[in-house]
């Protein structure tokens, strides 16, 4: 029995965990004062972006060359099948919390509001009916209409992971030109989901009066879809490393968790932006 497969390969400490903590930390404190009207919070934000995209790249460096190294077996592929497995099921908590803020605001919290009693004693301008700002806003706004944006933005994930099934089998049946070509369309689909969405953005905040500010409308509208690009964003990043990673002639056809791991993860997107179109635009 050979060394390797007697022993299970545990790397070195590493201090990447602690920056990414950190770029989170920056993240979201400079979130937290740029929404509260400081606009050095968007330094901060930027910064931390900045700071989570080196780490990812330099601890995605680190696992590549202990992968192509050999030090990787059947044992370590087990562990990163878990590992990423819970990582998923923690997004999709992450995003039900979500989801339950937005069914708990239309479902129960808002038109209990706009209720009878609550009408007259408290807002008695306001019906309940969604989407709604909430009682004591004031300012007009016109919700995001599904048939434009959104739908276009929907048909661009599905067929990304359409794309992104081809280049696995281009991998699986070891056809590298397949591989990269349909991998690179899937990069290029996911970037231009993003441009669409900065557009979205820009048109709800410039002509719509749709805001992070607009009541429980604006907030869980902005926070769902919100997330989800920063979630595609960190995708566009995984896939491109998996393209370099090709390219340069990483992966066999028995042996590529790595890619299938990005890809798993770009799947669950996928879903995540078919109910949020379904929840948040749609219905």
């Amino acid at each position: 029995m050979s060394d390797h497969a007697q022993h299970y390969f545990v790397p070195q400490p590493s201090h990447w965990m602690i920056i990414g903590s950190f770029a989170l930390l920056f993240m979201a404190g400079g979130a937290v004062m740029w929404f509260n009207g400081a606009d050095v919070g968007r330094y901060g934000v930027l910064a931390g972006f900045v700071l989570l995209v080196f780490m990812m790249f330099r601890w995605f460096g680190d696992v590549v060359r202990e992968s192509e190294s050999g030090k990787y077996g059947k044992r370590e592929d087990v562990s990163f099948r878990w590992g990423m497995s819970w990582f998923i099921f923690s997004e999709v908590m992450f995003f039900a919390a979500f989801f339950g803020a937005l069914f708990y605001a239309r479902v129960l919290s808002v038109p209990d509001l706009g209720g009878l009693t609550s009408r007259e004693l408290l807002w008695p301008d306001f019906s309940g009916q969604w989407p709604s700002a909430g009682p004591g806003f004031q300012d007009q706004f016109t919700p995001m209409a599904a048939w434009g944006v959104p739908a276009l933005n929907t048909l661009l994930l599905l067929t990304s992971g359409v794309t992104l099934t081809i280049a696995h089998f281009g991998m699986v049946e070891g056809n590298r030109a397949k591989l990269k070509l349909w991998l690179f369309l899937t990069i290029a689909l996911g970037v231009t989901f993003l441009g669409f969405q900065i557009y979205e953005y820009s048109h709800a905040y410039s002509e719509l009066n749709l805001k992070l500010s607009t009541g429980i409308y604006g907030t869980t509208f902005f926070m769902l879809t919100g997330f989800h690009g920063f979630h595609v964003t960190i995708g566009v990043i995984m896939l491109t490393t998996m393209l370099f990673r090709s390219i340069a002639g990483h992966f066999k056809p028995d042996h590529h968790f790595a890619f299938e791991a990005v890809a798993w993860y770009w799947h669950f997107v996928d879903v995540v932006w078919l109910l949020l179109f379904i929840f948040v635009y749609w219905v």
